[in-house]
């Protein structure tokens, strides 16, 4: 196989991958606190023998997320909240804790506050926040206070990562180097942050993938072409 068709083939992939972002960032643009993803490719080289020259290729090093702040969307609910600035709620999840800016929540049997999968919210502490059986109306004050009553129950917590995130699912992050409780965000109650993805701007990335794949794919069938022609030539000498 030609040095040419190893490049393009690595290049079809790379293309297929970044396609596979780009649709997943449209599958999620109704998705309270989704952040939009990039694909992140870099250079590599690859030994062709030797006594030849390395062959350049692309492959795919891993991802970028934007994190700036969605728009919020008034709901009403009780356990909606929104963060306003910088900064995530964190779930312990049996995996570990993650960090997510979806916040629509909800109370457990047992009083805990919890997410649709029914993972625990840390409070500024990092435990478990319980309401009182006996709450009917609870309020979030935007330092994330909860009370009832006028009595203060926890404080759900603000985090930011120590270092870099990756993604686990849709909504969820891990911090493998940690992370700290923050002050400097508000909670709002009755809100919900919307996904961030800006649904043009990634039909126009979608377009503009597919129009270079198929360039891709009609550069192979023409070295496949010449190809075919070189050994039939050489088989009729």
């Amino acid at each position: 196989m030609s040095n040419s068709i190893y490049a393009s083939i690595a290049r079809q992939a790379g293309l297929m991958q970044e396609m596979q972002v780009v649709a997943n960032n449209l599958a999620n643009a109704s998705t309270t606190g989704y952040k939009t993803d990039r694909a992140i490719f870099a250079e590599y080289l690859v030994s062709t023998g030797p006594q030849s020259d390395s062959l350049s290729m692309g492959g795919l090093a891993g991802h970028s997320f934007k994190f700036e702040q969605g728009a919020l969307r008034t709901t009403g609910g009780q356990f909606d909240f929104a963060i306003q600035g910088d900064g995530f709620f964190a779930i312990n999840t049996p995996q570990g804790p993650r960090l997510t800016r979806a916040g629509h929540f909800q109370l457990s049997a047992a009083g805990n506050l919890i997410d649709a999968q029914g993972n625990n919210v840390l409070g500024s502490g990092g435990n478990p926040i319980t309401i009182p059986p006996e709450a009917t109306q609870v309020s979030v004050g935007s330092d994330g206070s909860v009370s009832y009553n006028g009595q203060l129950v926890d404080r759900i917590g603000v985090f930011l990562p120590q270092g870099e995130m990756l993604r686990d699912s849709n909504t969820l992050f891990s911090a493998p180097e940690g992370y700290a409780a923050v002050d400097t965000a508000g909670i709002v109650q009755g809100a919900l942050e919307s996904s961030n993805v800006s649904p043009v701007l990634e039909v126009a990335r979608m377009i503009e993938v597919q129009r270079a794949y198929e360039a891709g794919q009609s550069l192979l069938e023409r070295e496949d072409q010449r190809i075919t022609q070189l050994i039939n030539a050489v088989r009729e000498r």
